[in-house]
């Protein structure tokens, strides 16, 4: 549709008001909207306190928060003195979610009745067994449900549409680029043969006018790590005995990250920083592409259980997309990490999943039943804080016999609130639990029937490292990093001595490479983009 067909459709209804009204039994609506509670917005938290009535002598009614209104009724809600508008914005100034019902009810209520049209112009992707997951508690005291993104197999949907259409929700790129791209050759055919970026998605997440505040001190640590394997990249790559024109000191904190994605697959994290060229002592600009190493191992030989897929330990778990947010799973010591494995069908079986923190202490044990339909199952194992800074091992077994592992890094922190880490916040954050116990319970006996043993050794050296600060803190840091993560490549943002050493925007991955996709130029005379 084009924004021409779009004020065609308006003007010659511009006295109807497009509104999706729930379609369902006004008594089940109420209820599983919250309207006979009250709920006040506090700290960030919408707090419900408890129970009220629903005014009397009118029609509540509500759906979708996206709709068409018309000037004249938009005027009347906004500047009416009239009971119906007066008691309606008291009433909803109390309420979960006001805009999917406010709007519904005084228009059905008000002299503008007949103007309403049960279609908001929109189709929208709800998949309830999904996005019914009560994923928002943390912020409010309620459940309720949230439409999913649009991937390759609801293409249908936009050929099926019957009633006048003219947007779509809701789209996520790094969910799915793959269906934009289907409806972008739907809509206007094939790019030409050839054409940069088209599978590739870059999303920025961080600039330098955006201040270091808006980092976490585990990105800030990780960021910084990054930087530095790439320039030990660049060192190893270019560099010439006798000649430092590819060697570079790190300069100062990172100006730009971006998540890279390709074909729909996480490619790891781009970092803009500076650093200083060791032959000419002048500041340059890089871009390093690092990305995450595979770390989930089926056992070998492989046993006969054949329903595990793939297992991944993250934090911000999306059980309605299916994914973690915090991509690329970056964690630290204060973090509460989330256990999530990918099944496919089978019978039902109960699988035992063991934690083991870096020094081989067993950190939590627990069973989980994968019944025959499961796809994913997740689970956070209430761990005693701080988790103990290195690489943790998840191990998942059947019958007590192994059938897969994988591992995450807990990074140390070599920042503490945006400044250098002191040693006795570093002692704090880096020493693990106390007593070692992640949990009430212990699972000291399992580890000679496991086969991990513990090491006196390990424990000293975990010990001696807890209170690293300055370079050697960061030798640390880089050699867990570096475990985890490899540094793919480098390229130059701007002039640079290095003669060997890419242009940033010569290359395909770089957050400064060609996006013909992405470059949105004037309208044009039909209305279209394109």
């Amino acid at each position: 549709r084009t924004n021409d067909q779009l004020v065609a459709f308006l003007s010659r209804y511009r006295d109807m008001n497009f509104l999706k009204s729930h379609g369902r039994d006004n008594a089940r609506f109420i209820r599983k909207q919250g309207l006979d509670r009250l709920f006040l917005e506090c700290d960030t938290h919408m707090w419900r306190l408890g129970d009220r009535k629903i005014p009397e002598g009118i029609t509540v009614d509500g759906g979708s928060d996206w709709f068409l209104l018309n000037r004249k009724f938009v005027e009347y809600v906004t500047f009416s003195n009239d009971d119906l508008v007066t008691k309606m914005k008291r009433f909803y100034s109390y309420t979960l979610l006001p805009a999917e019902s406010f709007f519904h009810t005084v228009l059905e209520n008000s002299p503008f009745c007949d103007s309403m049209v049960d279609n908001n112009l929109r189709i929208t992707n709800w998949n309830r067994k999904l996005g019914c997951k009560c994923q928002y508690k943390h912020i409010v005291d309620w459940c309720g449900c949230s439409p999913n993104d649009f991937k390759p197999a609801d293409f249908h949907r936009f050929q099926q549409t019957a009633r006048p259409t003219f947007f779509a929700r809701k789209f996520e790129a790094v969910v799915n680029q793959e269906i934009i791209g289907q409806l972008d050759y739907h809509l206007y055919g094939n790019y030409p043969s050839g054409t940069p970026g088209l599978r590739s998605y870059w999303e920025n997440v961080y600039e330098e006018p955006d201040g270091l505040g808006a980092l976490s001190d585990v990105a800030l640590t990780m960021f910084h790590s990054f930087s530095r394997l790439g320039l030990r990249r660049a060192d190893a790559s270019f560099h010439a005995a006798g000649d430092n024109s590819c060697r570079y000191y790190p300069m100062g904190h990172p100006v730009s990250i971006h998540l890279y994605f390709l074909a729909d697959r996480f490619q790891g994290f781009l970092i803009r920083h500076h650093a200083t060229n060791l032959a000419v002592s002048k500041l340059e600009t890089l871009e390093t592409w690092v990305m995450p190493k595979k770390v989930f191992k089926i056992a070998s030989p492989p046993s006969d259980f054949g329903r595990l897929q793939f297992s991944e330990i993250g934090t911000e778990w999306d059980a309605k997309e299916r994914l973690f947010r915090n991509f690329g799973g970056l964690l630290g010591p204060t973090d509460e990490p989330v256990g999530m494995q990918k099944w496919g069908k089978g019978p039902n079986v109960t699988v035992t999943v063991i934690w083991v923190d870096p020094i081989n202490v067993i950190a939590a044990t627990y069973d989980i039943l994968i019944e025959s339909s499961a796809e994913f199952t997740h689970y956070k194992p209430p761990l005693n804080l701080p988790l103990r800074p290195g690489v943790w091992t998840i191990k998942i077994l059947h019958h007590w016999v192994q059938v897969a592992e994988t591992k995450f890094l807990v990074t140390p922190l070599t920042f503490s609130n945006q400044q250098p880490i002191k040693q006795e916040e570093a002692i704090k954050f880096h020493s693990g639990p106390p007593k070692n116990a992640y949990m009430e319970q212990s699972f000291q006996g399992l580890n000679p029937v496991l086969n991990i043993p513990v090491s006196a050794a390990r424990a000293d050296q975990a010990r001696r490292n807890a209170g690293l600060v300055g370079a050697r803190l960061d030798a640390w840091v880089d050699s867990l990093v570096s475990s985890v993560w490899s540094a793919v490549d480098i390229c130059s943002v701007g002039p640079t001595a290095c003669p060997v050493l890419q242009g940033c925007a010569q290359t395909a991955w770089s957050s400064l490479s060609p996006d013909p996709k992405s470059e949105l130029g004037p309208v044009k005379p039909d209305g279209r983009l394109r």
